[in-house]
């Protein structure tokens, strides 16, 4: 599921009416599952291009998915402890594009595989908890069951897209650098950045004006005229 060419062998009432989906989040979440997805179509040259081949290579896989799932833990927990999103979602992507910039300028991939193995330490390191954050983020931001449902499903849906994406862009005519497919997914992930910071801001702002109106009810479960996320009492998490 990662977008590398590696080649690895308060319970709340739901309103009545359905509200406005909110785009932004959709949008992102499509950047960012289209960026974890590309690689879910690879094949083990990295590993090849050491010297393994069959089990050998096929263990060698392993240590940067170890690695993502230790990042993957440790980023959520601390991000549900703290209360914040954008900030570890932008760290995290910064960290996977890392390991892309590692991975485009290693110019000679066959001769020094264990350059671009690093490269997917960092990758697979970033990419992982961000997109575990991005799934929770318009979970935790949409109020009202049948919105959130919607929308839920609507990123997930839109972000699979990018499984499509990465048959196209990691061809096996690139190959070994695979400029194209690591090229788009960098981008991706810049772009992620640049939106997390958009989605920052403007969450701030709008819990800043809602503070001006009125004070956050956290519990929501019992108030009888609940409008969903568009209540100035509710507030965004960013």
């Amino acid at each position: 599921m990662l977008a590398l060419r590696v080649e690895f062998p308060h319970h709340e009432p739901s309103p009545i009416h359905i509200l406005p989906l909110p785009r932004k989040y959709t949008e992102r979440k499509a950047a960012r599952f289209a960026t974890a997805s590309l690689t879910s179509r690879c094949q083990p040259t990295i590993i090849t291009n050491l010297g393994y081949t069959a089990a050998n290579a096929q263990l060698l896989t392993i240590p940067p998915y170890a690695f993502a799932f230790v990042t993957t833990l440790s980023i959520a927990t601390l991000s549900e402890r703290l209360h914040k999103r954008a900030v570890f979602i932008i760290g995290s992507a910064l960290f996977a594009a890392i390991g892309y910039i590692i991975l485009l300028s290693n110019t000679d991939p066959v001769r020094r595989p264990g350059v671009s193995y690093v490269g997917t330490f960092f990758a697979a390191g970033g990419i992982y908890p961000a997109t575990a954050l991005s799934l929770s983020w318009p979970a935790i931001n949409v109020s009202g069951q049948t919105k959130r449902a919607v929308a839920n499903a609507m990123q997930i849906s839109i972000g699979n897209l990018g499984a499509v994406l990465g048959t196209q862009l990691y061809r096996a005519t690139d190959g070994p650098r695979y400029i194209v497919g690591h090229s788009f997914a960098l981008g991706y992930l810049l772009s992620n950045v640049v939106v997390s910071l958009i989605l920052y801001f403007i969450l701030s702002r709008e819990n800043t004006k809602r503070e001006s109106i009125t004070s956050e009810v956290q519990d929501i479960g019992n108030l009888q005229d609940w409008e969903g996320d568009e209540d100035p009492r509710w507030r965004f998490q960013y």
